[in-house]
């Protein structure tokens, strides 16, 4: 059984799955299999990655072949923000279900608390690249997501990228029917989100992390920026415990309870990320990294800096 963060909605949630963005789609059907038969049984995907039927057919060549039963997976899709407006909600969930050949998904989110411009184009910028919005309210999008809770095409939904300050307007929304099960945030030694997360502790919400290992592989990277596996500081932890950088950067959320999605296309890479339950970090181990934190982004999302919901302006 992989260790589990009970959501509160009852459901368990694996504390570690596998990524799945950037992950091309013709190697994430393997990646997907390869997972599954090395234990994983999370998988995170999104409308956004554009690979939904591919991580579809891993998940169903793994069920074909009794490796694994639907009701033990956990599959994670994200409504896409040209999907705001809550007459397209349901169409968007929809999409992604026949996609991914599935009845339901285990847990929905709102990938950005931000709206785009419906339409084909995923990223409809202006002359200066900022994203153009769709002037919704995201309590709206929410609310016809908690539709699709009752339609029982969900199993639960929660958001993504939201701050404190957004959190709190879901939570205290007149007539919430169901409270965000999960806020999946950039998190990493270098971007430590304490406050984030012990605000969404503590209002019962699950947190992920993507990003765990810093995105090494993000297009927009720059050569001067900090690199998380290369950091000799976490490669003097990692020598320590004869483990890789990237099994602690992996463990070190684990232990904060914190779920944990490393996205590697690479078979053994894949077994190895998730090699991680068989050793501890100490509680120096985890002060020390801890103290990395620099406030850095792998995502800054400059793109959105000018929308009236752009979430990375508030301190948390």
């Amino acid at each position: 059984m992989v260790p589990s963060v009970t959501l509160n909605t009852g459901a368990k949630m694996p504390i570690v799955g596998l990524g799945t963005w950037r992950s091309d789609p013709g190697k994430v059907t393997e990646a997907v299999k390869v997972a599954i038969s090395a234990g994983y049984r999370h998988i995170d995907g999104a409308f956004v990655y554009q690979n939904e039927e591919e991580v579809g057919a891993g998940i169903h060549a793994m069920i074909d072949q009794g490796v694994v039963k639907r009701e033990e997976l956990f599959v994670v899709s994200k409504l896409w923000c040209t999907f705001h407006l809550p007459s397209l909600v349901r169409t968007a969930c929809e999409k992604t279900l026949s996609d991914l050949k599935l009845d339901y998904v285990d847990l929905y989110l709102m990938h950005f608390p931000m709206g785009f411009q419906p339409g084909d184009n995923m990223f409809p910028v202006d002359k200066d690249e900022k994203v153009i919005s769709d002037d919704s309210n995201f309590l709206d999008t929410w609310e016809a997501m908690e539709e699709l809770v009752d339609a029982g095409l969900v199993k639960a939904i929660g958001i993504s990228n939201f701050n404190k300050e957004q959190t709190e307007a879901i939570l205290n929304k007149p007539g919430l029917k169901y409270k965000p099960a999960t806020n999946q945030i950039e998190c990493h030694p270098y971007l430590t989100q304490e406050k984030l997360i012990n605000y969404c502790h503590s209002q019962g919400i699950s947190v992920m992390a993507y990003s765990p290992l810093g995105s090494p592989d993000r297009p927009w990277a720059k050569p001067d920026e900090p690199s998380l596996l290369e950091d000799p500081k976490i490669k003097v932890i990692a020598n320590k415990h004869k483990k890789t950088s990237a099994q602690v950067l992996i463990r070190f959320h684990i232990q904060r309870n914190v779920i944990v999605i490393p996205k590697s296309v690479t078979p053994h890479r894949i077994k190895e990320n998730f090699e991680v339950f068989d050793f501890e970090l100490s509680e120096e181990d985890m002060k020390t990294i801890l103290s990395f934190n620099r406030n850095w982004r792998g995502f800054p999302m400059q793109w959105g800096s000018k929308h009236k919901d752009f979430p990375l302006n508030a301190e948390y």
